[in-house]
């Protein structure tokens, strides 16, 4: 008995069996040689038939090079022309790098929308400071082509000014507030915005000027009229020419608008008979705020602790036949005092004046704790009333050039007192 083998297929059907599986092995060896490369590979492969040894490579072209200009505060604008395939295909998204010179060096990744791979074909860098080469790498999938020829050099300028000084009035008072002046230094050629704010931001002002080139800035005509009393801010910010913001300086000012009064004029009995002037009376002049007080005496220097003038014929307090009182110093270069209508008749021999020296010296002190300015009558020449006088409200005329602390006049006309007293 013959037997035979079972058929395995006819031939015809063979090569076609055979020809599936050289497919398959293309495939992957394509595969194989491109994992091989790497993702920086810069060919791959595909099959264009069922024949075998029909795949055929294809190559992502080298990126275009690239153009960067130069935006504000180290802000690049990169642009680029499309990339291609050998065979035609486009590039799906771009790397973009940079270069710290023309050729070689370390390369950078690019920042800002150019990072990671980018699908346009413009993005915006966001660099340090130096100058930059930038080039763009085309890419497919998980292939890329050739990195481009870096572009020309972009000089990048991120670097902030420093924060400019500012140099402020130390008070803003009503007779200035519609026309104050700040000054100070930035960088050269730099814009500086000064703004001015009071307590609590209520109210601003603001300002732009350009520093010279040695640096120096000046800010003027800031009316400042519209701004609440008291502490006042002068902030400024140089932005230089590439765009970069600084930090603030930083200035105050007092505003004080509020001119000083008179308060209150006092005789007190400070010897031993009511009603009489003589040695050792006093005369208090009260103000609603402290006085400048090197404004009553030039020799004063203080505007915190209590400034006396005494000692042998240093002060001299003269009262006319008219009974107003006025006072002299020999201890100061300018004493303003101003006129004390005494609003008795103290007075018989014409004029009479109180001096003295030692323990019996006239004493005229400044208190701005107490706001008071103070004469004690010395050693009296001439004589005075020897018949008491009756309470009566004094009357005062402040001297000219008298000031409060920030430099507000206080104004000359007379106060009279509301209430009554005598020596």
């Amino acid at each position: 008995m013959i037997r035979r083998r079972k058929s395995l297929g006819t031939a015809a059907s063979r090569p076609v069996t055979m020809g599936r599986w050289n497919r398959l092995v293309v495939i992957v060896v394509g595969i194989l040689l491109v994992s091989w490369g790497g993702p920086a590979a810069s060919a791959f492969w595909s099959t264009v038939s069922s024949n075998l040894g029909a795949a055929k490579a294809d190559t992502v072209n080298q990126g275009a090079k690239p153009v960067a200009v130069v935006g504000l505060a180290g802000s690049v604008t990169v642009t680029w022309a499309a990339s291609t395939t050998a065979a035609g295909r486009s590039a799906t998204g771009y790397s973009i790098a940079r270069y710290a010179s023309a050729a070689g060096g370390t390369k950078v990744a690019a920042a800002g929308t150019c990072t990671g791979t980018v699908a346009a074909l413009t993005c915006t860098d966001t660099a340090t400071t130096g100058t930059w080469y930038y080039a763009v790498t085309p890419m497919l999938s998980l292939w890329q082509g050739t990195e481009s020829l870096r572009s020309t050099g972009s000089v990048v300028d991120a670097t902030a000014p420093g924060a400019p000084t500012v140099n402020a009035p130390t008070y803003v008072i009503a007779s200035t507030a519609a026309n104050i002046s700040a000054t100070g230094t930035a960088e050269a050629n730099s814009t500086v915005l000064l703004t001015v704010i009071d307590a609590g931001a209520a109210h601003t002002v603001t300002k732009s000027v350009t520093a010279n080139g040695s640096g120096n800035w000046t800010a003027t005509a800031l009316n400042l009229t519209t701004l609440n009393d008291g502490t006042v801010t002068y902030s400024a910010r140089a932005t230089d020419a590439a765009g970069n913001t600084g930090a603030a300086g930083t200035d105050t000012s007092t505003k004080d608008v509020i001119a000083p009064t008179v308060t209150g004029v006092q005789l007190s009995n400070g010897g031993s008979i009511n009603g009489r002037i003589e040695r050792d009376d006093i005369v208090t002049l009260t103000f609603s705020e402290p006085l400048d007080a090197s404004a009553i005496c030039s020799t004063w220097t203080s505007d915190t602790s209590t400034q006396t003038l005494s000692g042998n014929g240093q002060v001299t307090a003269t009262v006319n036949s008219s009974d107003n009182l006025t006072v002299t110093s020999t201890g100061c270069s300018t004493l303003k005092y101003g006129t004390v209508a005494l609003g008795g008749d103290y007075e018989t021999s014409g004029s009479m004046t109180f001096s003295g020296s030692g323990s019996n010296a006239s004493v005229l002190q400044w208190n701005p704790v107490a706001k008071t300015l103070v004469l004690t009558l010395g050693t009296m020449s001439g004589s005075g009333n020897s018949t008491a006088q009756p309470l009566a409200a004094a009357k005062f005329t402040p001297a000219s050039g008298l000031t409060d602390i920030a430099g507000n006049p206080l104004a000359t006309t007379q106060f009279t007192s509301p209430t009554t007293s005598r020596f």
